[in-house]
């Protein structure tokens, strides 16, 4: 199999080229999201950030107050509103991103290519290209009303695998209300991976060899703690969830339903501040 010699991305954010500019640059830390595994040094890392103008850095911050810092990149073109892009201090690739005008707001591209003589193995500026959509694209939609802290996501993943992943998680929007971090994409599209959030918990589906067999019982269950359990389960259940138990109380309220490929979710009531 053939390494990948370059990554590409682009998606539509509802603001013009200017505001997606400061959003992609200034706000990195805002939309770049904290899991074990977006850091080079996950044990250390406090921050991303971009320092503006050619020349500028694009850093991996540990410590803010001595500036302990790895360098990920130096800002070869810095247009705002219009075009950014670095070379890579940590891998052989150079990263454009591209801010066109649309009639509905921006087109953000970013294109990553692997430089001559560079190791196809060693790709992690890639990153930025899947990251595009859905980190960058979920900051940009909720940035006006979000609260201005880093986003930490949780130590823990659900994975869930569906014969169908995009009709899966389509109806796994509708029907759970699970919030989708980016574009859903459309039928029969390579979907990848697909990340709902819990809270700070992602929730994510990949591609199955096919649908569980009639009559095997589901292995895993995962459980989401919901504000309204009694309007959940009464959307859940017009939406065309199978309810296999009802709302009960055993020390906690909730309910299980499964969704349509078999797979059984149970929703329980969180507290308030929860």
């Amino acid at each position: 199999m053939t390494a990948a010699t370059s990554a590409s991305a682009q998606v539509e954010v509802g603001v013009d080229p200017a505001t997606a500019f400061v959003a992609f640059t200034d706000e990195m830390d805002l939309w770049w999201l904290r899991t074990p595994i977006t850091f080079y040094d996950s044990a250390r890392a406090v921050a991303r950030r971009v320092e503006p103008g050619v020349g500028g850095r694009l850093l991996e911050v540990y410590d803010e107050d001595s500036g302990d810092a790895l360098e990920l990149g130096r800002i070869t073109v810095w247009e705002p509103g219009a075009h950014l892009a670095w070379r890579s201090s940590v891998d052989e690739v150079d990263v454009d991103v591209f801010f066109e005008p649309t009639a509905t707001g921006t087109l953000v591209r970013v294109e990553a290519r692997l430089l001559p003589g560079g190791d196809p193995a060693q790709t992690g500026s890639f990153s930025f290209a899947r990251t595009l959509d859905p980190w960058f694209v979920d900051w940009v939609a909720r940035r006006d009303t979000a609260p201005r802290v880093p986003e930490e996501i949780a130590r823990l993943a659900v994975v869930v695998h569906y014969a169908k992943p995009v009709t899966a998680a389509r109806w796994l929007q509708h029907a759970f209300g699970l919030h989708l971090t980016g574009r859903l994409p459309d039928e029969g599209e390579n979907a990848g991976w697909i990340e709902f959030h819990v809270g700070n918990c992602p929730v994510v589906l990949l591609p199955a060899d096919g649908p569980l067999p009639e009559g095997a019982a589901p292995t895993h269950v995962p459980w989401v703690f919901v504000d309204d359990l009694d309007a959940h389960f009464a959307h859940a259940e017009a939406a065309g969830a199978r309810i296999v138990q009802g709302i009960h109380s055993y020390g906690y309220r909730g309910y299980t339903a499964e969704d349509l490929e078999g797979h059984h979710w149970t929703f329980a009531q969180a507290r308030p501040t929860m």
